[in-house]
């Protein structure tokens, strides 16, 4: 009998997890809400270039075309580049388009037999004669509702789309109060470009957050209305006008960022001509780190290499407090580049941002908290409001809802929700233990989203296969609170971002011994130690 597997999303994890379930034998359908694949490249800003170098952020089977060059390719490339691949291996007839999974339920088990288990699905195994899930889906185009009823259930809905996080307010200061427009960064991404620049060009900007977008955002307020702009129109008027406002340049509607804990943010992965995966993406430097499920001699050796932890740490920070000349603008962060480094938190700064900053295009401000006027924003402390026209909330998603919410059941909404002091508790970040035939892939971070995700599908598609079983539920939350305790210890506060950031190569090798692969990659005592590992090491030799 064929089995079927809904796989919801068809973004770069929804596109590996259709590949591998089809090589499989199995029959995939995947809803996608969008009318196109490629997830949150679709809803990008028109400046944003991938974060990770090409290298690293490729299919394992299917290469870069030799005329993409750039290290770090835009949005527009990396998009040709996911479609070239759905097309390639023929996963467009798999895809349903426009339609959105409005909630699941899970057949043919009670709640008290469900929490009686000890074994994943009673069972242990991947699939059930009496076990389904029904998926309630919704015709985005005809606005009708349709049942599907599949084996088996794979979220691939990310983190960072659909559902965005706005700040509370007290009452009566928040978005209510202010006269301008407040959005919230997902509605300027879907905004087309030229609508997106008409929206602020010639205004007073206020962008909150200091991750990637907010640092995008600023950048194209920047290219809407810096001292370019007034150069080309002054140009235009007359020549000797032109000389006079370089002279007197100033910036009529600079873009205020206001950002509560500055960060670590790179220049490039390269420090000092030294590229940054030598550095921190291969076992020697998981050594220095205390791993989940670590041995004894493993974890002495971490505690002894702590002061080359720090010298490495040390080394990035100060790299980049000298080509951003961060003590200048007060953005020198109060944490380590390790703790950047391991909740996933890195990002590169766009090309001249600081050239922005420091020719007043773009004011950086700290805010620990903040609250709307009439005119403006009111930051904690100061007595003048900050006036603005359009506020962009850069504040993030709540992902942790999105996934709660795709559940009809309140018993696996709770599952799936975990206890408020723990992160989303996934075994191998694939797995609920306490939910049956379902997985999610992606929710999890890595450094190098895509090929992190393309081992998990595999993972998945093996383990439906039936190459390996899991163990039982206790063992998996076992393992489960073992990582939760690293994420703690490396991440502080932003543990519940779920993140392998620091640990690659470790992750990696549990799911390698789960399929009964080699661990071991490389060719060579050296190479396996000191080169970085990226996607290329896990083609199955």
């Amino acid at each position: 009998m064929e089995r079927k597997i809904g796989i919801v999303g068809a973004g770069v994890s929804g596109l590996l997890a259709c590949k591998y379930i089809l090589s499989k034998g199995f029959h995939p359908i995947v809803f996608e809400s969008q009318s196109s694949i490629g997830g949150v490249w679709t809803k990008a800003l028109e400046t944003t270039k991938l974060q990770t170098p090409k290298p690293f952020y490729q299919f394992s089977d299917f290469a870069w075309p030799l005329s993409v060059t750039e290290y770090f390719p835009d949005k527009h490339v990396v998009l040709d580049y996911i479609e070239a691949y759905a097309k390639h291996f023929h996963l467009l007839n798999h895809i349903k388009f426009n339609t959105k999974v409005a909630g699941i339920e899970y057949e043919g088990f009670q709640d008290e037999e469900i929490q009686s288990w000890s074994l994943w699905g009673g069972t242990g195994e991947p699939f059930s004669s009496r076990g389904k899930w029904k998926l309630i889906v919704e015709d985005l185009n005809t606005l009708s509702t349709e049942i599907y009823q599949v084996d088996f259930v794979i979220f691939c809905v990310g983190r960072f789309s659909g559902l965005p996080n706005i700040p509370e307010f007290p009452p009566n200061k928040g978005p209510e109060a202010f006269h301008g427009k407040v959005i919230h960064s997902m509605e300027y991404a879907a905004m087309d470009d030229e609508k997106a620049a008409e929206f602020i060009k010639g205004k007073r900007v206020i962008v909150v957050g200091f991750q990637k977008s907010a640092l995008d955002i600023a950048m194209e307020c920047c290219a809407a209305n810096g001292k370019y702009n007034l150069f080309k129109l002054t140009l235009r008027i007359h020549p000797y006008l032109f000389l006079l406002s370089i002279w007197f340049a100033g910036v009529e509607n600079p873009c205020t960022v206001l950002y509560r804990t500055a960060h670590w943010h790179l220049p490039d992965y390269f420090k000092r001509g030294f590229s940054l995966a030598y550095m921190y993406f291969n076992r020697f430097s998981e050594l220095m780190v205390h791993k989940p499920g670590e041995g004894f001699l493993l974890g002495l050796l971490a505690t002894i290499l702590t002061p080359l932890r720090w010298a490495y740490s040390k080394f990035v920070e100060s790299d980049i407090k000298r080509k951003f000349h961060l003590a200048k603008h007060g953005m020198i962060p109060t944490h380590s580049f390790l703790h950047e480094l391991s909740s996933c938190l890195t990002s590169t700064v766009p090309e001249k941002f600081y050239d922005k900053v420091e020719g007043g295009e773009i004011k950086l401000k700290k805010a620990p908290s903040f609250s709307f006027c009439d005119n403006g924003v009111m930051v904690e402390d100061e007595t003048a409001p900050i006036e603005a026209e359009v506020v962009i909330l850069a504040t993030g998603f709540k992902g942790e809802k999105k996934l709660k919410d795709m559940f009809v059941s309140q018993t696996f909404q709770n599952f799936i929700a975990g206890s408020p002091d723990t992160a989303t508790p996934l075994y191998r970040e694939c797995i609920q233990p306490r939910i049956p035939q379902l997985a999610v892939i992606g929710y999890s971070e890595s450094n190098a989203n895509l090929y992190t995700s393309e081992i998990r599908c595999r993972w998945l598609a093996e383990l439906l296969d039936g190459t390996f079983k899991l163990p039982s539920i206790e063992e998996m939350e076992k393992d489960v609170r073992k990582w939760d305790e690293y994420l703690k210890q490396y991440s502080g506060g932003y543990y519940r971002r779920k993140c392998i950031g620091a640990l690659h190569v470790w992750y990696n090798d549990q799911l390698c011994k789960d399929m009964g692969w080699n661990p071991r990659r490389k060719k060579g005592l050296f190479a396996e130690f000191f080169e970085p590992y990226g996607p290329l090491d896990y083609v199955p030799s």
